[in-house]
């Protein structure tokens, strides 16, 4: 590992401010040992010679005043290490979460703008996927997010600032004891570097334990992620026991691995213990001999064996703190891992002269796709080949096709949640008939004119009103009772204990799922966007809650431009065209 990424401190700003604190923590922590060490020995050869309290007072209040001084400025050095900590991993995470869900970032690692219409997740052909990369599942994020990035605290806080005093203070010490007795210094020289090096070579063999430890952290979050969410499928295969005995043993290895780290950290410990010991001994016995004969004076003597474990603590720290760093270092890693992805996910950036700045247009908005294709990250099959489409403004289509041909891709790439591998999109209107292309636009500006109601629309622990806003925050209540008859939802909300003011629970758990969609079509009412995207909305609902759903998508698709991906033929009613597909290919090519 190295001992500082320099990936960390182009991405987090917060990063090079603490490094500039602690070393400016660092100069004045050596130079205040030096002080330390230097009226120490005064104090003591002054005592030893008999002078009296009246010629030593102030060195003894020297000492104790520096002594609180290294106490006030080790504490405000880790209080301000700490505030650092907490600003990098909010980048980091800010980073992480605006990569995965599609949003972008900047380069200070902010949020680049606005989240996904309906806050959701993408649903590609191959499965539930992470925007922009396609791999990662959500429970190994999660764990990556939260319990990963937490470890950094010990990298910030504690393993940074003793790196940059086993710089100082070890060269500082050195410079001093050489200029008191030069003997002294030759065996500090001598034996000081023996701690960096068996430092490092335990150091080699712990950073691939302790990665190998986070990889398995990381599948174990992702693992019971997926458990968890598919408990009602393993109960009715009678395979729940058989996933508990996964979990167990997965978490012992997991204990097993953790276990053995701790050991290789505690032996790494004793040998730099053993080292720094062995190694102030010397400088004591050759002090002692030479005292002892009237080779060297006593307050000489004093300073050289004050400030000799100072020069070894710096370092033995730095081996101890090193295994406690290694944890989050690793999931930072993994988080730049995760973040250069987006080039795989990505493979069409913007070349000379694109700056996303393209202006889209406000209103009557079509689409066009010129010969896309799209082939996830890590797999040889291509999810969509020479897809060739055109909806006029104001047309509706129906995507129907088998799971997996590639309907929800295509969603994913108009929601531009990921980006074709090849060809390109466009958005088109009458003041724009050649069209737009996606990729020189801002995201956000197109997801503006959109309206996306997914099968499985997220609600969050909010009320009614909260939800529905979020398709137009600054909506007022008329709006939003509006938005929910047109969703076919007002009778239902007005029958909750509170009416729009009912709190919905986490996903929306006091709904039916039916009554969820309708929730999710409001939204889309409320947002009143040209284009309006749909997937599966009636999937898994009984036909009650279908009837409503389909009235109300009905009604959201007159005089806008709407693509509905389903299963259902029943669908053909409500648009103008279907277009099967197949394997990743349109079957009917284009529409006029």
């Amino acid at each position: 590992m190295r001992p500082l990424d320099p990936r960390l401190v182009r991405t987090a700003s917060a990063v090079r401010v603490h490094l500039a604190v602690a070393v400016a923590s660092g100069l004045l922590t050596t130079a205040m040992v030096l002080a330390q060490a230097w009226l120490l020995a005064y104090t003591i050869a002054g005592a030893t010679r008999g002078l009296g309290l009246d010629v030593l007072s102030w060195a003894i209040a020297a000492v104790a005043a520096v002594a609180i001084a290294r106490a006030a400025l080790s504490y405000g050095a880790e209080t301000a290490a700490l505030r650092s900590a907490a600003r990098a991993k909010s980048q980091l995470r800010r980073r992480l979460v605006a990569h995965v869900t599609g949003t972008g970032a900047d380069p200070g690692g902010e949020p680049g703008d606005s989240p996904p219409p309906d806050g959701g997740t993408v649903r590609s052909s191959g499965g539930t996927a992470t925007a922009g990369t396609g791999t990662a599942g959500a429970g190994e994020v999660a764990t990556l997010a939260t319990r990963g990035l937490d470890a950094l605290d010990d990298y910030f806080a504690r393993y940074l600032p003793q790196l940059v005093l086993a710089v100082l203070v070890p060269l500082a010490v050195l410079a001093v004891v050489a200029g008191a007795d030069w003997i002294s210094a030759v065996v500090i020289a001598v034996t000081l570097p023996l701690i960096p090096v068996f430092m490092a070579l335990v150091g080699w063999h712990t950073q691939a334990r302790t990665q190998r430890r986070w990889r398995r952290l990381h599948r174990l979050g992702g693992h019971f992620l997926d458990v968890v969410e598919g408990l009602p499928t393993l109960a009715v295969f009678r395979r729940t026991r058989a996933q508990a005995r996964i979990i167990r043993r997965m978490t012992d290895e997991q204990r097993e691995s953790t276990m053995s780290t701790l050991r290789i950290a505690f032996l790494s410990a004793f040998v730099l213990e053993l080292l720094s010991t062995l190694a102030v001994a010397l400088v004591a016995v050759e002090i002692g001999i030479r005292l002892m004969y009237g080779m060297l004076d006593y307050q000489t003597a004093l300073l050289v064996l004050i400030l000799a474990p100072e020069a070894y603590l710096p370092l033995r720290e730095v081996g101890s703190r090193f295994h406690a760093s290694m944890e989050g270092v690793a999931a930072a890693e993994q988080v730049f891992a995760e973040l250069d992805k987006r080039a795989e996910g990505a493979p069409r950036p913007p070349g000379p002269g694109r700056d996303r700045t393209a202006e889209l247009p406000g209103h009557g908005v079509g689409l066009r796709l010129e010969g896309v294709g799209l082939t996830y990250p890590g797999r040889d099959a291509p999810a969509l080949t020479g897809v060739d489409l055109e909806v006029p403004a104001g047309r509706r289509i129906l995507l129907a096709g088998p799971s997996g041909s590639g309907k929800s891709s295509l969603l994913s790439l108009l929601l531009r949640f990921i980006e074709p591998t090849e060809g390109r999109i466009l958005a088109v209107s009458a003041d724009a008939p050649g069209g737009v292309p996606l990729d020189e636009a801002d995201p956000a500006a197109w997801r503006r004119r959109l309206a996306w109601v997914p099968q499985h629309p997220y609600l969050f622990d909010d009320t009614v009103a909260g939800n529905i806003r979020l398709g137009a925050p600054e909506a007022g209540e008329e709006e939003v009772r509006r938005a929910a008859e047109l969703a076919e939802a007002d009778a239902f909300i007005r029958e909750l204990p509170e009416g729009y003011a009912t709190r919905l629970g986490e996903r929306g758990a006091r709904l039916s799922a039916g009554q969820r969609q309708r929730i999710a079509l409001a939204r889309a009412f409320l947002r009143d966007a040209p284009v309006v995207l749909l997937d599966e909305p009636t999937a898994h609902l009984d036909p009650e809650n279908a009837a409503a759903v389909r009235t109300a998508v009905a009604r959201l698709l007159q005089g806008r431009t709407g693509v509905v991906v389903a299963h259902d033929a029943g669908w053909a009613a409500h648009v103008d065209e279907t277009v099967p597909v197949h394997a990743g290919r349109l079957e009917q090519e284009a529409l006029r």
